[in-house]
């Protein structure tokens, strides 16, 4: 026999063996299965990969950052981390004595940034508000924005159970803030062709998060909006991205103890200006970001494995039970201060 009379032999057992919907099949799984495979392999290959430097928006060219929410947390770090990466740094916040704070912290660590303060309740800022605040960015060379002051719900909450004015400011903060903010600061940028503009996100926009719907909500808002206008202001050198951010040691997260998966906010913001323009666990998705590597995992875990009901309901659950453990906790304080 033939080596093609062999060959021919073997397809056709391997055909009656096989039928050919059951190959299409295999086919199909196989090609399914790659594109989780190639996703995943994307990930890890973006979270070792530098990104954009920060020489590119300004720095050490005597650029000015603008950080609101800036006297704790991820704000105060990354108003730390700019001026020392050689930016002067413009702090945005509503305390005064703790703007100061920070700034004399600063100038102390690194005297050659400049820095102004700028006290702003952005829960209750007027128009007169925002005009001030325009005045006093107009004579700035502005390279980078961190839209960071946030609001969250004090504990996980049913809807009708939030108060009005926590709905309001929530809304007020996170929404209305960051778009009065950047539309002060985006002009100039356009005007010298560079510029990078980060606002903080959540996990909580990935999946809507009942008991903190508001908060999951406005973050959800951020994340279209981000996406958005980095699409508008492509070819303008202006640069947008939203971070989305699992937990993260702080106040608002009222976690204490950082952990390979949760980290100081110092650690957060160091991977976030190593990782500018990386998607990292944000596979495809234009404008985003999920640079931290004990978060890039998590988000591609919640995009590509179980449906979006399982997801809901895992975070409803979850609320619920740290909705119940708070209240006891807060039942066991009130029984201990009326016992004393």
């Amino acid at each position: 026999m033939s080596d093609f009379a062999v060959l021919k032999a073997r397809a056709a057992a391997l055909t009656g063996e096989c039928p050919w919907t059951t190959l299409a099949l295999a086919l199909v799984g196989a090609g399914w299965l790659s594109t989780y495979v190639l996703s995943f392999a994307r990930m890890l290959v973006d979270l070792a990969r530098p990104g954009i430097p920060l020489k590119k928006f300004g720095a050490k060219k005597g650029a000015w950052a603008v950080v609101t929410g800036a006297t704790a947390g991820i704000g105060r770090d990354f108003a730390l981390q700019l001026a020392g990466a050689g930016f002067n740094v413009f702090l945005a916040s509503r305390t005064a004595s703790k703007l100061q704070e920070i700034s004399d912290e600063i100038t102390a660590k690194y005297p050659q940034a400049k820095t102004q303060v700028h006290s702003i309740d952005f829960a209750a800022a007027t128009a007169d508000d925002y005009k001030a605040l325009g005045v006093a960015l107009s004579p700035l060379d502005i390279g980078i924005l961190i839209n960071n002051v946030g609001k969250s719900y004090d504990e996980p909450t049913f809807y009708q159970d939030l108060s009005d004015q926590d709905i309001a400011d929530i809304v007020e903060i996170n929404v209305n803030a960051t778009l009065k903010v950047t539309k002060l600061v985006v002009p100039g940028m356009i005007a010298r062709k560079r510029g990078l503009i980060l606002s903080v996100g959540s996990f909580a926009a990935l999946i809507p998060s009942p008991l903190l719907a508001v908060y999951s909500g406005s973050k959800a808002f951020l994340s279209s909006w981000s996406q958005a206008l980095g699409s508008e202001l492509e070819g303008t050198g202006v640069h947008v991205e939203l971070l989305n951010a699992y937990f993260i040691t702080s106040k608002l997260s009222k976690i204490r103890k950082s952990s390979w998966m949760i980290p100081t906010p110092a650690t957060y913001v160091r991977s976030v200006l190593a990782h500018i323009g990386v998607n990292g666990g944000a596979v495809g998705q234009p404008h985003i970001s999920t640079p931290y590597h004990g978060h890039a995992p998590v988000q591609w875990v919640v995009d590509h494995l179980f449906t979006r009901s399982w997801w809901l309901s895992y975070n409803r659950k979850l609320h619920v039970d740290i909705r119940r453990r708070a209240i006891r906790k807060r039942e066991r304080l009130a029984k201990e201060a009326k016992s004393q």
